[in-house]
């Protein structure tokens, strides 16, 4: 399993970005895949083949209303490891103690 923090952007359509991250949520959401989205992208966990699809047809889909897209993509790779989206952050709280803002 993997996760994959994605963001898309097009480039030269204005300052309002939300339409453009409602249609790329659809897909992830579409998806089925577990998701998070927050202020500065959107995190997805899945097979490295799932997700990588999920990227593109954002970008794609972004693309058909822009002449240019930008993507920022980090993704971790751990064989073996699901269900990390949550566990993650669990396992910082555990370490401080208490539960951090998200």
């Amino acid at each position: 399993m993997v996760l994959l923090e994605m963001s898309v952007v097009p480039v030269g359509v204005g300052e309002s970005l939300s339409p453009y991250v409602a249609r790329c949520i659809d897909i992830v959401d579409r998806s089925g895949l577990d998701y998070e989205l927050h202020s500065m992208g959107t995190i997805v966990e899945g097979e490295l083949s799932q997700v990588l699809a999920i990227m593109q047809q954002c970008i794609e889909e972004v693309a058909k209303s822009a002449g240019r897209v930008s993507c920022s993509a980090k993704i971790d790779y751990r064989k073996g490891a699901s269900g990390s989206l949550k566990a993650k952050v669990a396992s910082v709280e555990r370490k401080l103690g208490r539960q951090v803002k998200q």
